[in-house]
């Protein structure tokens, strides 16, 4: 082999081995590399959420949008610029040395022995508890103009026809109810999407549901803000009080709706408040002491209802917690009101009972003793003789009352909404391969002892849950159950449930209800 050959081989060697050394070192770069960007992306992904939130001043809890631009110091904090200046002026009014602070650069580099009455301070503590709000307690940006989209878009809502066929899937009877809730709900949303260049201003159709206990007025507001996808705040009237020192204070109804939806005001604006059990801060009769929850807070929910500027807590139902506020306008706000009225019936019988007189063609005074309904013919001055201030009803224009359940409608209820419970046990059993199976007869039973206890729909449960408990717990036991079927005697406690083998002919031949 001649010396220019040798020379070829080690060279072609020489260039062959750092090339391989090359492809694992790209191999190292390129891993390394993406382990960089998978942290850059969790990064960038950490850094969009805190930017979907404002910064809140940690000294006075204002928002950023109130405060203005915000100070950040180390350990994410920050403080607007006038709390910062206050803190400035204080400290020069007590001698503190100033320069010698802006010359240490951050906590860990102060000299603790020029600071007055610092010796009792643990530093680390401190650092620890003003390091990170929760999101629970901040509010979101609002976006800009070009990308803001409209929250309502007039050609994107429903009609009445379709809310209350919606509507129906969900909630049995009630047809007057659905149908004016259907158009009032229909109508607000259309007037926020409406704008007042015309010099037309549409008001606002606040809604005041009269209805015996368990009729069905929460579940009809839930199912409505669901089908709507709007934010919905549910509260109790019996927990308000004027200034909220015994306890919730007003505006707390609207803290719950912007937590409802998730800290973001302009979705809030546009959402419905529900405040069940209205009839319990009626005006108490008869009564020298201030009445703080009833007339006062009918009286301190008028602005709401009209529609204001409330300041409100985040994260929080009461002012007095450290929390950040922010503005809320219920200008768009759809407020329902809701209650069972329970005396209002004697005051309407009064009032029908006017005109009897004595004579053949007089009524009787107990023609009305045995209606159901009677609920149904309430005059807007009936509800003020029975607590309302005249100003709180002029802000509900639309009043309208739901009626007692019967047998036959409570039968309706078991079997067919979509989440009935009767297809919410047959799905339970379903889980365990057995078949459940109602006899008509069965849900008559039920339906008469629900109609008993005077509780409305809300009885069904609790006597299904009392019968059912044998058959949940047994039925685990024995894999050869294929079927069971609830008679009429098992639901009145006069026998027992028909039970079915797997493999007979009967599993196939009998239909679930």
């Amino acid at each position: 082999m001649s010396d220019n050959d040798f020379r070829e081989v080690i060279d072609g060697e020489e260039n062959k081995e750092p090339a391989a050394s090359d492809n694992n070192l790209h191999t190292t770069e390129a891993e390394s590399a993406e382990v960089v960007n998978t942290t850059a992306d969790a990064q960038e992904s950490d850094e969009k959420k805190d930017d979907e939130y404002e910064e809140i001043c940690y000294i006075c809890h204002r928002p950023e949008h109130i405060a203005g631009k915000m100070i950040r110091i180390p350990n994410s904090i920050s403080i607007c610029h006038d709390c910062m200046q206050r803190t400035f002026d204080s400290m020069n009014g007590t001698g503190f040395p100033i320069g010698d602070m802006m010359n240490m650069g951050s906590f860990n580099n102060m000299n603790l022995d020029k600071m007055p009455n610092i010796s009792m301070i643990n530093l680390s503590d401190l650092q620890n508890m003003m390091g990170g709000m929760p999101n629970s307690q901040k509010i979101k940006k609002k976006k800009p103009k070009e990308e803001r989209k409209p929250e309502i878009d007039i050609h994107a809502i429903p009609a009445p026809h379709k809310i209350k066929a919606s509507l129906d899937e969900y909630v049995v009877g009630q047809e007057h109810a659905k149908k004016v809730m259907s158009v009032a709900v229909y109508n607000h949303y259309k007037r926020i999407a409406s704008d007042v260049q015309d010099g037309v201003e549409i008001e606002k159709s606040n809604m005041l549901m009269i209805g015996p206990t368990g009729c069905g007025k929460t579940y009809l507001v839930k199912t409505l803000a669901r089908l709507l996808d709007v934010p919905l705040a549910i509260t109790d009237a019996t927990s308000l009080t004027e200034a909220g020192y015994i306890g919730d204070d007003i505006e707390s109804v609207v803290s719950k709706l912007l937590a409802a939806a998730d800290n973001d005001v302009e979705r809030a604006e546009h959402g419905i408040i529900f405040i069940d059990e209205i009839d319990k801060i009626a005006k108490k009769r008869n009564t020298n002491q201030r009445d703080v929850s009833g007339e006062s807070v009918q009286q301190g929910m008028l602005k709401l209802l009209e529609g204001a500027e409330v300041e409100v807590p985040v994260g929080a139902s009461s002012k007095n917690a450290m929390v950040p506020m922010t503005m809320v306008n219920t200008k768009n706000i759809l407020f329902i009101c809701g209650g069972a009225f329970p005396d209002l019936e004697d005051i309407i019988k009064e009032r029908l009972n006017k005109e009897a007189s004595i004579g053949f063609k007089a009524d009787l005074k107990d023609k009305y003793d045995n209606d159901e309904n009677l609920l149904a013919k309430v005059t807007t001055e009936d509800v003020r003789k029975f607590g309302m201030i005249p100003e709180f009803l002029g802000r509900l224009p639309v009043m309208f009352t739901l009626e007692a359940l019967t047998e036959d409608m409570l039968v309706r209820i078991l079997k067919e909404p979509k989440n009935a419970i009767i297809r919410q046990y047959e799905k339970l059993l379903a889980m365990d391969e057995v078949k459940l199976v109602f006899d008509e007869d069965a849900l008559h039973s039920i339906a008469k002892e629900a109609k008993e206890k005077k509780v409305g729909a809300r009885a069904l449960r609790s006597i299904i849950e009392d019968f059912m408990l044998d058959i949940m717990y047994e039925i685990p036991k024995d894999d050869n159950i294929g079927m069971v079927t609830i008679t009429k005697d098992y639901v009145e406690k006069k026998g027992g449930p028909l039970i079915t083998m797997r493999g007979c002919a009967t599993i196939e031949e009998k239909p679930a209800i």
